[in-house]
C-alpha cells in the first residue's frame, strides 16, 4: 500500500468476502498504480482468485463511481473491459470509496511494443484499430463528459475544448520556462479555436485516455495477440480526431493502425496540417503543468507548430 494510507488489511478482507463470499480469505495485497488519492490494488484470495481495487480512504470520491458506470457503459457496447463487481461511495457507515473490478491477465500496449514481434505487434495494432473504431461508431448530436447524469450536452464543439483546457492555459501563461512570445502565441491560439477546430463530423464516443499503460494485450486460443481490455475511460462525446492525436503523440498506435483505421474513417488535409498538431499541444501542456520540466522541449516542439495558424 502506498506512503500515507490507512487501509487496514481486516478492512480490504471485508471487501473480497463481500465479492466472494465469507469463506474467502485475503491472503495477498500487491500495489499496482495509484496517486495521492486512490491507491490500485491487486488482491489475491487462499483459492488464488484475482480482483483489482481502488480504493479512496475516508473520502467521498464520485470519480470510482463514474469509472464504474462508465465501465458497463462500454461494456455494453461489446467493447473489452473489466468487469465491475462492486463500486461503494464513502458514508459514516463505511468510510472509503472503492470500485472492486476484474483483474486482466496479459500486458500493456507499452510492454508489448518492446516485447513482441513485429509481425505479433502489427496484429495488436489491427485489433486495436478495430475497437477504437468501434467507439467512435457511437454517436449523439451534442458534445460533453458522460457519466451517469447524461447532463453533459454542450452543442458546439470549440465551446466544449475549452471546457476541457480553459484551466491549463491559464497556468501555463505564468511558466517562465516557456518564452514570453510563445506564451502570448498560445494564448491568441486558444482564444481562436472557433476558427480551427470547426469540422463537419458528428461527436463520437472517445476513451479519453488512450494510450499504452490503459490498453492490457494478450494471445488469444490460436495465439494470435489482441487487445484484452481498455483501461481507465474518461469519456465524451468529443471529435474522434482528438482522441487519434492523443493516441499519436503517445506512440499509441502503428503505421498499421492508421493504415486501418483510415480504410474505414479517411482523416482529410486539414487534421494533418492544422487539427493534429492543436490536439496534440494540450495534452502535453498538461503534462508541462504536472510532471514539469522534462515535458518543456517537446511541448514548445509542437507549440511551434501547432501556433504556426496565428
Amino acid at each position: 500500500m502506498t506512503d500515507g494510507d490507512d487501509i487496514s488489511f481486516s478492512a480490504l478482507g471485508r471487501i473480497v468476502q463481500q465479492w466472494a463470499g465469507d469463506p474467502a480469505q485475503l491472503t495477498e495485497v500487491i500495489p499496482l498504480i495509484g496517486g495521492s488519492v486512490n491507491n490500485t490494488l491487486l488482491l489475491v484470495t487462499g483459492d488464488r482468485r484475482k480482483v483489482v481495487l481502488k480504493i479512496t480512504p475516508h473520502r467521498i470520491n464520485r470519480d470510482l463511481e463514474t469509472e464504474s458506470w462508465q465501465l458497463n457503459y462500454l461494456r455494453d457496447l461489446g467493447i473489452p473491459v473489466p468487469q465491475v463487481y462492486a463500486s461503494h461511495t464513502a458514508s459514516l457507515e463505511d468510510p472509503n470509496s472503492f470500485l472492486l473490478m476484474e483483474y486482466i491477465e496479459g500486458i500493456t500496449l507499452a510492454e508489448a511494443k518492446k516485447t513482441l514481434s513485429k509481425s505479433d505487434y502489427d496484429d495488436l495494432q489491427q485489433d486495436l484499430s478495430h475497437w477504437v473504431l468501434v467507439l467512435h461508431a457511437q454517436t449523439r448530436d451534442s458534445y460533453g463528459k458522460l457519466d451517469a447524469t447524461g447532463n453533459h450536452q454542450v452543442e458546439s464543439w470549440p465551446t466544449f475544448f475549452h471546457t476541457l483546457h480553459d484551466h491549463v492555459v491559464a497556468v501555463i501563461e505564468q511558466t517562465q520556462e516557456i518564452p514570453i512570445k510563445l506564451r502570448k502565441k498560445i494564448e491568441k491560439l486558444h482564444q481562436r479555436l472557433g476558427d480551427f477546430l470547426t469540422h463537419d463530423d458528428s461527436p463520437r464516443l472517445c476513451h479519453g485516455d488512450l494510450w499504452g499503460a490503459n490498453v492490457m494485450c494478450g494471445q488469444d486460443q490460436s495465439g494470435q495477440w489482441k487487445v484484452r481490455a481498455l483501461l481507465d475511460p474518461n469519456l465524451r462525446y468529443g471529435h474522434a480526431e482528438c482522441e487519434l492525436a492523443y493516441m499519436d503523440l503517445f506512440d499509441t498506435t502503428s503505421k498499421t493502425f492508421k493504415r486501418a483505421y483510415q480504410q474505414k474513417r479517411k482523416m482529410d488535409e486539414d487534421y494533418h496540417k492544422i487539427r493534429k498538431p492543436i490536439y496534440q499541444l494540450y495534452p502535453l501542456l498538461n503534462h508541462v503543468q504536472f510532471f514539469g520540466h522534462r515535458y518543456v522541449a517537446p511541448m514548445i516542439e509542437v507549440a511551434e507548430r501547432a501556433t504556426a495558424v496565428v
